[in-house]
């Protein structure tokens, strides 16, 4: 199926703006044009972009997601960068795995603090939240 670009933003929730943008900086090729000049685009776009948008959930920067993208598409990109590139964002994402745990478990913590239904103003939870603060 094709789609013309606000059948595409609205597709994949995301600005007309954003999607001019993905290609000016390379991330999804340019479209074909009808004889009028109006964009055309795929549903393999449509999944590309899906693809953007998930990666940048999970952290990713538009940068990062363009050298996964490279490799996808077969670009002239050396093996030693994205050796590197890889190293580099699985230390990130093991460092992003251990801040995440701690916050699990000082959720854990709070959550066992006020098991019931207090009001606010006497629940251990919020003491603690505004005793961190002054640290």
């Amino acid at each position: 199926m094709n789609y013309q670009i606000g059948e595409i933003a609205k597709k994949c929730n995301i600005n007309k703006e954003t999607l001019r943008y993905y290609e000016r900086i390379g991330l999804i090729p340019q479209p074909s044009r009808t004889d009028s000049g109006y964009r055309i685009y795929t549903e393999d776009i449509v999944n590309r972009i899906n693809f953007i948008k998930r990666m940048q959930e999970l952290s990713f920067s538009l940068k990062e997601i363009g050298k996964l993208l490279s490799v996808v598409d077969k670009e002239d990109i050396r093996c030693l960068d994205i050796h590197e590139f890889v190293v580099q964002k699985i230390e990130d994402v093991q460092k992003m795995i251990r801040d995440l745990r701690k916050i699990e478990e000082m959720l854990e913590d709070l959550k066992a603090r006020c098991p019931d239904e207090k009001a606010l103003y006497e629940c251990p939870i919020i003491d603690t939240l505004m005793e961190k603060r002054g640290d």
